[in-house]
């Protein structure tokens, strides 16, 4: 019972996480791909900056941002009686922060295989950049967003890092497999630690083949047609 908890928690956490990314990923592959906005080469650099530092400094910057001293909690706790660190929802922020660069970088190249002679089309016929965006764009570029959103999620059930720093480690709260495994491992409970392990490649396998599968039909579209 204790395991089927702890996997849920986890796929609760890396579902939100998702959730909270996609529109991001959409908007901000959207800006860097086919508006060519000015300084998207520096968009590009924060795109993929949280794959450059430690998920540690991640999690550490989360805790002085939400935590009671910090500017963001400090104000949800005066006004709204909010605290966020050390919850589960503190735990999806940090997922979904880690996991972003491999989402948008996955809807950037999905979004940059859509024929851009169609958009031009649709916006010579009158149709707004937002309208050609979510009747052309989005509908071509469909799998590899998918694809995309499953490498997020899988990368947000792994999450380790930043997790532990804003979130803590805590039995029924906020320990997610990886934190589990780590627990386990530390207080010699090897039985246990495999069962998460089996269930964290379990999980990992069945979510990257999906999306192997996914990338692989959108690189070719039109097979068959």
């Amino acid at each position: 019972m204790e395991l089927l908890h702890i996997l849920a928690l986890t796929i609760r956490i890396a579902i939100v996480a998702t959730a909270v990314n996609l529109p991001f990923a959409l908007a901000i592959s959207w800006l860097i791909v086919k508006r060519r906005m000015p300084g998207r080469l520096v968009m590009d650099m924060l795109v993929s900056l949280p794959l450059a530092v430690p998920p540690v400094v991640i999690g550490y910057l989360l805790l002085l941002l939400l935590g009671g001293n910090g500017p963001v909690g400090a104000l949800l706790s005066r006004y709204l009686g909010v605290e966020l660190v050390f919850t589960w929802f503190a735990a999806a922020l940090a997922a979904a922060l880690v996991s972003f660069p491999l989402m948008a970088r996955a809807v950037m190249v999905a979004m940059g295989g859509v024929d851009e002679h169609l958009e031009q089309a649709a916006r010579s016929l009158g149709a707004s950049a937002l309208r050609v965006f979510f009747t052309i764009t989005v509908p071509l570029a469909y799998r590899g967003i998918i694809a995309g959103v499953l490498l997020g999620f899988v990368r947000a059930v792994s999450e380790f890092g930043a997790t532990i720093v804003v979130a803590g480690n805590i039995p029924g709260r906020t320990q997610t497999l990886p934190l589990a495994i780590y627990s386990r491992v530390l207080t010699g409970d090897d039985a246990i630690a495999i069962r998460l392990v089996s269930l964290s490649v379990g999980l990992a396998v069945i979510t990257l083949l999906l999306h192997n599968w996914l990338l692989e039909k959108s690189t070719r579209p039109r097979e068959g047609a």
